[in-house]
C-alpha cells in the first residue's frame, strides 16, 4: 500500500510541475519561441546557393579541383556533374537529373562543351538562378557545335584531335575523339608540360556526333548568365565566346587576355570570383 500511495504522491507530483511548467509557457510561450526560430532565420538569409560545375570535352571533374578549393573557402557548396560526353540527347537529361537532386538555388557553371550541357539541361529548372559560361559553347535552340567551333577563325583542336572507334550499347560503331599528346599549344598553352601530361592522361573523350546534335533549348533567354572569354583560346575562339555572351546578353563578361582554353587551371582565383559575383547578383 505504501508503494502504490508513493507512486501516486510521484504522478502527482509529476503532473504539478507540468502544469506549471505549462503555465510558464503559456505566458511567455510567444517571447520565448522567437529566440529559437532566429538561428534558423540568420541561416537561411545568409545560405549561399549550390555551385554545379560541369566539363567539358578532353577533361574530367577534376578539371575544377583548384577552382573547387577558392569557392569552398568562400563557403560555398559544390557538386562536380561527371559529364557523359555523348551529346545532348544524352548529356543534358543526365545533368538535368542531377539538377533535380538538389534542394535550393544553384549556380550552374560550365566549361567548353559543358555550356552546350547547361544551356539545354537547364531549361525550365525553377532553382537554377545564374548561369556561368567558362570559355563554354552557350548555342541558341537550333545551333550545332560544329556550326559554332567554325563561326570565327582560330580554333585549332581539329588536328590534335584522336578519333577512336568504340562499340555503342546497340552494337553500332561510335567515335571517340582524344586529344593527342600534341595538342598543348592547342588546348593548354599555359599549364607546365607536366599539368598538361596529367591533363591528356586522364581525359574523358567525347563522342564525336557531339558536334552535330542541335540544341533543343537556350535556357540563356530566361536565366541570366554571366561570361569569360580565355584572350588565347584555340579551341572555342575568343570572338566566338564574346559573340556568344553579347547574344546570351550576359550580365558581366571577364577576359583573361593571356588564358588558354583551360582558363580554369590556368586562372582559377578569376574562375572563382567571376561565380562568386553571379551567386550574390541572385542571391
Amino acid at each position: 500500500m505504501s508503494t502504490e500511495m508513493s507512486r501516486r504522491n510521484v504522478l502527482a507530483a509529476g503532473a504539478a510541475l507540468a502544469g506549471s511548467a505549462a503555465l510558464i509557457t503559456g505566458a511567455s510561450g510567444t517571447a520565448g519561441a522567437a529566440p529559437a526560430a532566429a538561428p534558423a532565420e540568420e541561416a537561411k538569409s545568409t545560405a549561399r546557393p549550390t555551385v554545379v560545375l560541369v566539363h567539358g570535352g578532353y577533361a574530367d571533374s577534376s578539371c575544377w579541383n583548384a577552382t573547387i578549393e577558392k569557392l569552398q573557402h568562400k563557403g560555398y557548396t559544390t557538386v562536380c556533374a561527371a559529364n557523359p560526353l555523348r551529346g545532348i540527347p544524352t548529356d543534358a537529361p543526365y545533368v538535368a537529373s542531377l539538377l533535380d537532386s538538389i534542394s535550393g538555388p544553384v549556380v550552374l557553371v560550365a566549361h567548353s562543351m559543358g555550356g552546350t550541357v547547361i544551356t539545354n539541361a537547364a531549361a525550365g529548372k525553377s532553382n537554377v538562378k545564374a548561369l556561368v559560361y567558362i570559355a563554354a559553347f552557350a548555342p541558341e535552340v537550333g545551333e550545332t557545335q560544329g556550326e559554332l567551333i567554325t563561326k570565327f577563325p582560330g580554333s585549332e583542336v581539329g588536328p590534335v584531335s584522336v578519333p577512336v572507334p568504340y562499340t555503342k550499347a546497340d552494337g553500332t560503331t561510335g567515335i571517340d575523339l582524344y586529344l593527342s599528346k600534341d595538342g598543348q599549344a592547342a588546348f593548354a598553352a599555359d599549364i607546365s608540360a607536366s599539368a598538361f601530361r596529367v591533363l591528356q592522361a586522364t581525359q574523358r573523350p567525347f563522342d564525336a556526333d557531339s558536334f552535330i546534335y542541335p540544341t533543343t533549348a537556350a535556357a540563356w533567354k530566361t536565366i541570366p548568365s554571366w561570361g569569360l572569354v580565355a584572350g588565347r583560346d584555340k579551341a572555342i575562339p575568343a570572338e566566338c565566346a564574346r559573340w556568344m555572351y553579347s547574344r546570351a546578353n550576359a550580365r558581366k563578361v571577364v577576359e583573361v587576355p593571356q588564358s588558354s582554353h583551360v582558363v580554369m587551371l590556368s586562372h582559377p582565383r578569376v574562375v572563382a570570383d567571376l561565380i562568386h559575383d553571379a551567386a550574390k547578383a541572385v542571391g
